[in-house]
């Protein structure tokens, strides 16, 4: 029996097709270490740990997230050592590198191969940092930013093998280790998020939307800047006047992902609203708070124009998976979307720091001569469809890379 063992604090986050389809392979046994696991899997153990942290831990404030990996990483390791004394080895490890839980694995089982998923390197300039407002960052930020890797570092040095999603992403991270790392996409799943039958959607006000109707669609796991909320909503005004027959459908949570939260308090949509809610016709815009899977994939399907707006930082899925749905897209022209978007090909690029140009953008979305809209949405699906389908590039490479260099059996054919 060929065991595997993934890590991910939030399991399966990231590994959840490559879990779910190496469970199905005979002869392979899947196990998962989670702290806050997002689910379970057919036929994955799923293994629960926690973190323990001294409640007189005071590190230095650049090491505060190195100093959380290394207790998270510490746990890891005592319930793995737990495993161990009860007959458990892995022949082969796969873990999410961010949160230290893959630091100290290879201390236990030095000769088992350790696969680390690394999304992100931190810069002082040309990534996020000093990109919103745009401006110089002072020593200290320098300082600080460059101590963010330590735990990226601890983890190159570790893995035999780094996986990333994107070429932007993976390039971030210093030359010395990027052969070590291969370019690998967790996959979308274009059977799922696909073009189809749109279901109206009822509005918290009572209002119904259906396909056809001008509706403008924004999703995102929370509401915040780094992935462009307030350049939405001070674009919102713009278009809303320009255009008085569209809804705007805002989908996402209060609270924060990656950024900070506002000062003073309080979530960045009633800052957001505070500062232009009096210029906004406020019956045309709708908050769906968090909406699941398949009531995102419907909304994409009824989308006129859908907009996504990022940092230079990770890539959301819900881009992809909105171009797999065939969405007339309107990005921002920022690292890694125009890996992925080409300008007029299958999306509208636009600059992130101007809201009057993303207005601008979703009405000539909205406004598209229909021929050339269709032609837009099928490139856009194409696109997913060439470079990041689920079964016919993603899995393949996944599975295609651990059985050649790790020895993972996979059947005939």
């Amino acid at each position: 029996m060929f065991k595997v063992l993934f890590l991910h604090k939030d399991f399966p986050g990231q590994f959840l097709h490559l879990a779910r389809f190496l469970a199905t392979l005979p002869g392979v046994q899947v196990d998962a270490l989670a702290s806050d696991p997002e689910r379970a899997l057919p036929g994955v153990t799923l293994h629960p740990y926690r973190v323990d942290i001294a409640a007189d831990s005071r590190p230095h404030s650049y090491i505060y997230m190195a100093d959380r990996a290394v207790w998270r990483g510490q746990a890891v390791l005592a319930n793995c050592a737990v495993l161990a004394q009860g007959g458990y080895r892995p022949d082969l490890i796969i873990g999410h590198n961010g949160w230290g839980e893959i630091l100290y694995l290879k201390d236990l089982w030095p000769d088992v191969p350790l696969v680390g998923y690394f999304e992100f390197y931190y810069h002082g300039t040309g990534a996020d940092v000093g990109f919103d407002p745009p401006g110089a960052v002072n020593l200290g930020d320098l300082a600080r930013v460059r101590s963010l890797n330590a735990t990226g570092l601890l983890g190159l040095a570790a893995v035999d093998r780094g996986v990333s999603p994107t070429s932007w992403q993976r390039d971030l991270h210093p030359a010395e280790f990027r052969d070590k790392i291969a370019l690998i996409h967790e996959g979308i799943d274009t059977g799922v998020a696909s073009p189809g039958q749109v279901l109206p959607l009822v509005l918290p006000d009572g209002t119904r939307l259906a396909a056809g109707m001008p509706t403008v669609t924004y999703v995102a796991r929370h509401l915040e800047p780094y992935r462009g909320f307030h350049i939405l909503m001070r674009a919102a005004g713009d278009l809303l006047r320009g255009r008085p027959d569209v809804r705007l459908v805002i989908a996402g949570e209060d609270g924060v992902s990656y950024g900070p939260p506002p000062d003073g308090g309080g979530s960045w949509r009633a800052k957001l609203l505070a500062e232009v809610g009096d210029g906004l016709p406020l019956d045309r815009v709708h908050f769906l708070g968090r909406v699941g899977h398949s009531d995102f994939i419907n909304l994409m399907r009824l989308s006129a124009a859908h907009l996504y707006l990022t940092y230079p930082f990770v890539l959301s899925w819900s881009m992809l998976e909105a171009m797999a749905c065939g969405v007339t897209l309107v990005a921002s022209d920022t690292a890694p979307v125009t890996e992925v978007v080409e300008q007029g090909v299958n999306g509208l690029l636009v600059p992130f720091h101007s809201p009057a140009a993303v207005a601008a953008g979703l009405m000539t979305a909205l406004d598209m001569p229909a021929e050339r809209r269709m032609r837009m949405r099928a490139a856009a699906r194409q696109t997913i469809i060439d470079r990041y389908d689920l079964t016919r590039v993603a899995l393949p490479a996944w599975t295609g890379m651990l059985h050649r260099e790790f020895g993972l059996p996979l059947p005939p054919g």
